[in-house]
Parts: C-alpha cells; structure tokens; sequence
C-alpha cells in the first residue's frame, strides 16, 4: 500500500472517530436535556391554575424525606422521584413545623420554600383577641374556644406555681412579686392587650401565653429605663397602669394617672372601686356599701397604697400616660353622665361637685346588705 493510501484511510478513520464523538456528545446533551425537562415537569405543580386548597400538618422533627411524603399523600407532589431530588438539591436546612395552608397551583419548589422559611401567609391561623381592659378572667373565656381548653384549666395553669417558675426564668420583667398570696391572678396584667394568631406552634395554653408575654416583654423592655426612673418596680407599674385603664379612658388617662399619683405621695389610699370591682370579678360602677367594706387587700377604699397586683390588661398608651402622668394639684376625680372627668383639689369640692351632679347613690337597702 502506498504511504498516500495510508494517509487517506487514517483520515478516514479519524472522520468516523470524529463523528462517533460527536454523535455520542449530540446523545448526552439530549439525556441531559431531556432530564432535566423531566426534573422541571416533575416539579411543576400537580395543577397548575387550581386555587383549590390543601391543609397540611408538618410535625415537629420532620425531616425533608418525611415532608415529601407528606406533601405527596396529601396530593401535592407531581413526581416523588424529582421531588426527593430537589430536596438534595434545594438546600432546604431550616424547615419549620406548623399547619399550613398551600394550594395544588403551587409548584413543590414554591411549597418548599415556604415550609423552609416558615411564611406566616401561609400558616393556618386564628385571631383572637387579647380586649384593652380585661380581667385575667375574661381573656380565658375568650381564648378556651381556639384553644379547645376548657376557662378554668386555663386559669388553672396561670396559677401553677412551678409553671410561673418556668416562665420567671425566661422573662426578666416577672418577679416574685407574682407569686405572693395576696395576688389573686398571678399573670393578671401580663399578658399585652392586643390581636394575636393562633397557629399550630402557639395553640397550647403554654404556647399562647408566651406569645403575649413576647408582646409584653418588647413592649416592657422599651420602656424600661423610665420604669426604672419611676421608682416602681415593674409589677407596681403594672398595677397603677391597669388601675388607670379602668379608671379613664385614653384622653383622660394622664390626669387620672397624676391624681393617684398626688395620693400615693400624700399616704392617701387611691379610693378606686375599679380595685374593689375586681375582687367581685364585676365591672359595675355602683357597688354595694358590704362590697365596698370589703377587707380584701384589692379595696383601695380601704386601704392605701396599691393594692398586690395589677386589675386588668394594658396596652402601651396607657403606660405612656402613667410615666408621663399630667402633673397637677388635684386629688379626686369622678366621671359625669356623659363620660366628662371633674377634678378637683380639695374632699369639699369633690363633694359639692357629686351634689351637683346628682351622683349621690341611694342608700344600700336591707336586702341588698344581705347578700
């Protein structure tokens, strides 16, 4: 064979290499394209459009394998297989247990996301409401339906004491003070009057609490250099605020929290039937004179100083309006018919001004004393 021959054919041999190469690259990208349009198809939502929507519980301690599963049996995975892909793939590291509620419009990538980050859009939830002005008492009532709770277990655990021992150690603003036997209600006042959103992580008495201690403990600690200032402990702040959230409305509430004030500073009891109320758990303005004899601690006719703890919830314009009470000369107050507050320096012209009014209540009848 001539050298020429030779040369010819081993070009054609490296053409037929050439186009072997060749050939088997054009295959792989093709598997790889076509992988990777079944990766993305395995991915999509199960259907694309439908609002439909699926409640799904992820437990505590799921891991993303676990997930897949649950997704998948609750109708929400296209392809199990891309879907446990994607979990390797996703960087998924901080899934959050809770309830949520997703849709099967929602691509798996889209769930995941959502279940990594916690999104509170999404998470299957209650309001309910903590009311501006509420005894311990009625913020159970309120919360036993969400909860599914019975009122008095609810009470029952607010009066535990090693559960209150639990939660001194983790809030900073909750101290013995709490825990004397004259407090009726140790959490009385604690727990921030506000809208809150029960889902599955704060739908035990346990975890509703800390949800509004945490709303308490951020509203506490941005006042707290004042509080200090003051002169009252926390729980004594927390007592004149509730007092003064019974006693006035917001507009009033600064000159209501300076007479009580001038009284604490004279010795003077603060003469509030809003304190004796509470005993009775009533919110009646007209008490009666046995109720008013009361020798419970609570009754502020009786005895000066404030009593053993707060009364009611708070909210932080109420605070605001005891640390920066309106300071003046007067030491009585009453409110008329029409919700108008009268101050006034001296007990004569208190007096005079009930007389004015017409507020003197009618005698107590025979009946009325016996019960």
């Amino acid at each position: 064979m001539s050298r020429n021959a030779e040369v010819q054919r081993s070009v054609r041999k490296k053409k037929k290499g050439g186009c072997r190469g060749l050939f088997i690259l054009i295959l792989l990208l093709a598997v790889l394209v076509a992988g990777g349009g079944w990766y993305t198809m395995g991915l999509m939502a199960v259907e694309p459009g439908s609002t439909e929507e699926v409640v799904v519980d992820i437990p505590n301690g799921s891991g993303a394998s676990m997930i897949v599963e649950i997704l998948d049996e609750a109708g929400l995975v296209k392809n199990k297989t891309c879907a446990k892909i994607n979990t390797k793939l996703g960087h998924y590291d901080n899934l959050q247990a809770n309830t949520y509620i997703f849709n099967k419009g929602m691509s798996f990538q889209q769930i995941m996301k959502i279940i990594n980050t916690g999104d509170f859009n999404y998470l299957s939830k209650e309001s309910v409401e903590v009311k501006d002005g509420a005894r311990l008492t009625q913020v159970a009532q309120d919360i036993a339906g969400p909860l599914q709770v019975s009122p008095d277990d609810i009470l029952a655990k607010w009066k535990d004491e090693a559960y209150l021992k639990e939660l001194a150690d983790k809030y900073w603003f909750l101290s013995d003070d709490i825990l004397s036997e004259d407090v009726m209600n140790p959490l009385e006042g604690y727990l921030y009057a506000d809208t809150y959103y029960i889902t599955s992580g704060s739908d035990s008495i346990e975890g509703f609490t800390e949800m509004c201690l945490d709303r308490m403990d951020t509203e506490l600690t941005a006042r707290k250099d004042k509080i200090d200032a003051s002169g009252f402990s926390v729980h004594e702040f927390l007592t004149l605020t509730s007092i003064v959230t019974k006693e006035a409305t917001a507009a009033d509430q600064a000159a209501v929290a300076g007479v009580f004030m001038n009284r604490l500073d004279q010795g003077i009891s603060l003469g509030s039937d809003v304190t004796v109320g509470y005993i009775f758990d009533i919110d009646r303005v007209e008490l009666k004179q046995s109720q008013l004899d009361s020798d419970n601690p609570y009754n502020t006719r009786k005895f000066p100083g404030l009593p053993p703890g707060p009364i009611c919830t708070v909210i932080g314009d109420a605070m605001d309006a005891v640390l920066d009470y309106e300071k003046s000369d007067d030491l009585f107050f009453f409110a008329d018919e029409n919700g108008k507050v009268h101050y006034f320096k001296t007990q004569s012209d208190f007096e005079q001004g009930i007389e004015d009014f017409g507020l003197l209540k009618d005698t107590e009848t025979e009946e009325e004393q016996q019960q």
